[in-house]
């Protein structure tokens, strides 16, 4: 069975020497566990084709990791995406069967983030986006990032938005007084990260950005970051009230797409394609955060037929970013 994961992970040099910094740091204070974790980030190559092919997976489609280049300021955002961009074009030119991309943008300046989304899905066949959350405090429903979103949907490739840490003043109202590495954690991976990405998900059905944008397609990660669970309750909001063209719920069924990213756990994969449709879930690892072996021993095991198996493993991800391997 062939295997596409969405949801996977580099670092490129100057990531490392800017906002990546801290990864460097961590390796350095924390011994062995971080130093395989930054070789894994940095390695696009053999290495990471080896563990791939162990784990049986074909393809990655990789993004460059968290923070990416949202928080910095438009000029170092620029930079650095077209330095992170060309690195990983130069590895899927030289494993084509084995990577693609999704280009890192400078959201500080939508023009240019426009652009570059452009100049890496036509010149070197990247298949969309990652954004990683709001740009300091400011989220893609406001107006000032629809030039990105307009050429999402005009180049026809999806935008992979991922999480970040919500902005500080919310961190500080509702995440701190514990030790720090408790509000680290209750902010990030154990809590924060994906009520933050729901709430921008939310934000963007919200402020009539499919209504504008209707053939635009958002993917998000770890089971859908919460939103199953509320699908339904976020309909207590009547178009009425919304002004919307359609309930909320039907735009998380219509233009939104999932994927595991690290969330392998049964009740939570069930919840979602009860509510969603076999046809919106996609297969990811989260790699290097988290286990590929164990994200296809999951895969492998879901109670659904070997046809939805299959449309999860690799059919959806070939349809939405049209991946002819």
């Amino acid at each position: 069975m062939r295997t596409i994961t969405l949801e996977e992970h580099f670092a490129s040099p100057g990531f490392l020497d800017g906002p990546g910094r801290e990864l460097k740091e961590r390796a350095l204070r924390f011994g062995a566990a971080a130093e395989k974790l930054l070789e894994q980030l940095g390695d696009v190559g053999e290495k990471r084709i080896a563990e791939m092919d162990a784990a049986g997976i074909d393809v990655q489609v990789l993004s460059l990791t968290s923070p990416g280049t949202e928080q910095l300021p438009a000029a170092e955002a620029m930079a650095l995406a077209r330095e992170s961009n060309d690195f990983l074009a130069g590895a899927a030119r030289k494993y084509p069967t084995r990577f693609a991309g999704f280009a890192a943008l400078p959201t500080a300046s939508p023009d240019e983030a426009a652009g570059e989304l452009e100049r890496m899905v036509s010149q070197h066949g990247f298949k969309g986006a990652v954004i990683n959350g709001h740009h300091q405090g400011r989220y893609l429903d406001d107006r000032f990032f629809w030039p990105i979103l307009a050429r999402a949907e005009r180049l026809r490739v999806p935008i992979y938005l991922h999480p970040t840490y919500p902005p500080r003043p919310v961190i500080e109202a509702s995440y701190s007084g514990f030790s720090p590495v408790v509000t680290e954690m209750f902010a990030g991976a154990g809590w924060g990260w994906h009520i933050e990405t729901a709430i921008h998900v939310i934000r963007l059905v919200l402020g009539g950005v499919f209504d504008q944008y209707p053939g635009l397609q958002i993917v998000i990660g770890h089971m859908g970051e919460a939103l199953p669970f509320m699908l339904q309750r976020l309909d207590v909001m009547p178009i009425a009230m919304t002004k919307l063209g359609r309930p909320v719920s039907n735009y998380l069924r219509e233009n939104v797409h999932y994927t595991f990213s690290g969330f392998n756990f049964t009740p939570t994969f069930l919840e979602l394609m009860l509510q969603v449709g076999v046809d919106r879930i996609m297969f990811s690892a989260d790699h290097p955060y988290a286990s590929m072996a164990r994200a296809r021993a999951f895969l492998d095991q879901l109670p659904v037929s070997n046809a939805d198996r299959e449309r999860i493993a690799h059919g959806n991800a070939k349809r939405l970013l049209a991946i002819d391997r």
